[in-house]
């Protein structure tokens, strides 16, 4: 095993790409296709991005099936969803270069469901006014990666998904690289870079139950970026879906699809009462993703949830083989999970954290960050999605900004005529790491994550106030205290215990950066919940943008065009009848 002493190991490329899920695959492709010499890093094994767990779909207004849709009505709909939150120039560029998202896919073959005229099908989501959702069975995401890997590998892009990055060099307030190690044998890793494209994924990894697996999503983004010198807006705009499992401790959050309640499921608490009746008699079951989240939090803080703090969601009325059809993942995870047959008996389900709608501030055409040489894209960034994410819309994000920030990197590289690399940067992330090897704190990061996780879930969950925000910033400072005693213990297995440290300390700096800012957003809005503000307020109508010194200040949200502002505003029919939830 490799002892904390070693010689680092220095690799250089033009652009580097942090993060291989279905973003960094896409940008590293648009550089790769470019010319421009790419390495893409990652944390975690390239097959198994967070990216393969997206099942519903990619959205474009390719009007296969309803001929009268356009960009202007995705991109209306979009911003009806983000409760006028979302960038409209960012919006504006999404929807029109959406199609060309799934033409490049089409390109290098990627299995859409087809109409019988071999057209691409396309399907309702719900908050869409026309089907405009390509999918892949309900394994949509799992193709989009499984597609970006083989044309990578086509254009020999070298990936190394064992490389934790703990910290970007910058110098000068410019990027020149990034430092971190090999999770495998612990060698300290210098990367020298002409570009950076931060696609570490989002913060969700921050509470109890999260659709995010162990070691996803933990805050990275938000840290490397931050500390580099960047802004993180929206940090408490955070999705949290109605139905995730509770057990076993270790798949807690594991997603039980919004499907299950769209062939017929059933809520109810630990009484036996069908619940949904109080919160919205005419939808039921089939109401919106944030009242249905609401509704079930409601119920578990009221005392009327089970012994593990959840609600059950039955489908054991239905005809077993309607369950074996349209809810085959479902069946298989809980007979594999907790040998529980769901024909039989019902799901113990929670709401559970899913989705960043916040991330790193980026400008639109490009996703910069203000740092020069230094992009963010994918659930890592922020500006699309506002106070509440529009189903479908993640996948397609990856593909538009993937492709342009790839190609706004190779002429940024291009132009350069000389970059400066600061030693004292590079010092600063060895020591950083050498300490957590070499210290003698008793603290272990497994659990302070648990401790940090139990916070986030107790002060920041699906409804917030002031008093419990508070509280939740106090016990941070508290908990901040213990992490600077934190000490990683490599072992014969590898270097898991240094990764987790670094986990942590994403995951610390992202909830300051959530609890702070969800503290100033006094309203109620989209995923937002303040039971302190129950309204929304028009003059909050804007972006929480917030930096390690400064804390949050206000940004007012941009008006966005005539041409789908209008058809914004108009509201569209959001019944549930024939459409999906992501």
């Amino acid at each position: 095993m490799t002892s904390p002493g070693t010689h680092e190991r220095l690799i250089s490329t033009s652009a580097l790409v942090i993060g291989t899920g279905g973003a960094g695959l896409r940008a590293s492709i648009e550089l790769a296709e470019r010319g421009v010499q790419v390495l893409a890093v990652g944390k975690r094994r390239k097959h198994d991005a967070h990216t393969t767990l997206a099942a519903g779909g990619i959205n474009a207004a390719l009007g296969t099936m309803d001929p009268e849709d356009s960009w202007q009505q995705h991109a209306a709909d979009t911003l009806r969803e983000s409760y006028f939150l979302a960038d409209p120039h960012i919006v504006e560029i999404v929807a029109k270069n959406a199609a060309q998202g799934i033409e490049d896919l089409e390109r290098w073959g990627m299995p859409f469901a087809r109409e019988a005229d071999g057209r691409i099908s396309q399907r309702f989501f719900g908050a869409h006014l026309y089907r405009r959702t390509c999918y892949a069975g309900d394994y949509t995401g799992l193709e989009i990666q499984r597609t970006l890997l083989r044309r990578a590998q086509e254009l020999q892009v070298p990936i190394i998904d064992s490389i934790y990055i703990t910290r970007l060099l910058v110098g000068d307030g410019r990027v020149f690289g990034a430092y971190g190690f090999d999770i495998v044998d612990g060698t300290p890793v210098v990367i020298h870079a002409d570009a950076v494209i931060l696609a570490a994924g989002g913060h969700t990894r921050i509470w109890r139950n999260t659709s995010s697996r162990r070691d996803e999503n933990t805050g990275d983004s938000f840290r490397l970026a931050a500390l580099a010198g960047a802004k993180i807006r929206d940090a408490e705009l955070v999705q949290f879906h109605p139905s995730g499992i509770l057990e076993p401790a270790d798949a807690a959050g594991l997603l039980v699809s919004e499907a299950a309640r769209g062939e017929g499921g059933i809520l109810r608490n630990a009484l036996g009462e069908r619940f949904m009746e109080k919160y919205d008699p005419e939808r039921m079951e089939l109401s919106t993703r944030d009242r249905v989240a609401l509704a079930s939090y409601t119920e578990i803080t009221e005392g009327r949830g089970t012994t593990n703090g959840g609600v059950f969601l039955d489908v054991s009325h239905l005809p077993r083989e309607q369950i074996l059809e349209k809810l085959p993942r479902v069946y298989r995870n809980l007979i594999d999970l907790q040998m529980l047959d769901i024909t039989q008996s019902p799901i113990e389900i929670a709401p559970t954290a899913h989705y960043s709608m916040g991330g790193v501030w980026v400008s639109a055409e490009e996703h910069a960050t203000g740092v020069d040489g230094l992009y963010a894209i994918g659930e890592a960034a922020s500006g699309l999605h506002g106070a509440n994410r529009l189903g479908g819309n993640s996948l397609i994000e990856l593909l538009v900004y993937g492709r342009l920030t790839g190609g706004d990197a190779a002429s940024y590289i291009s132009g350069l005529t000389s970059i400066t690399r600061d030693p004292g940067a590079v010092a600063e992330a060895r020591q950083e790491m050498q300490q957590l090897l070499t210290g003698s704190g008793e603290e272990s990061p497994r659990l302070l994550q648990r401790q940090l996780r139990n916070l986030m879930t107790e002060h920041a969950g699906v409804v917030r106030s002031e008093e419990g925000l508070t509280a939740g910033l106090e016990k941070l400072d508290a908990l901040g205290e213990r992490v600077a005693n934190l000490t990683a213990h490599p072992d014969i297995a590898g270097f898991d215990d240094l990764a987790h440290a670094f986990d942590l300390y994403g995951s610390m700096l992202a909830a300051r950066a959530t609890l702070e800012s969800a503290r100033e957003r006094r309203e109620t809005r989209g995923a937002h919940n303040r039971s302190d503000f129950p309204e929304q307020s028009t003059a909050l109508r804007g972006n929480m943008v917030w930096t390690p010194d400064a804390g949050v200040t206000f940004e007012p949200a941009a008006e966005a065009p005539d041409s789908f502002r209008e058809l914004a505003e108009q509201g569209i029919d959001d019944s549930p009848a024939g459409k999906l939830a992501e």
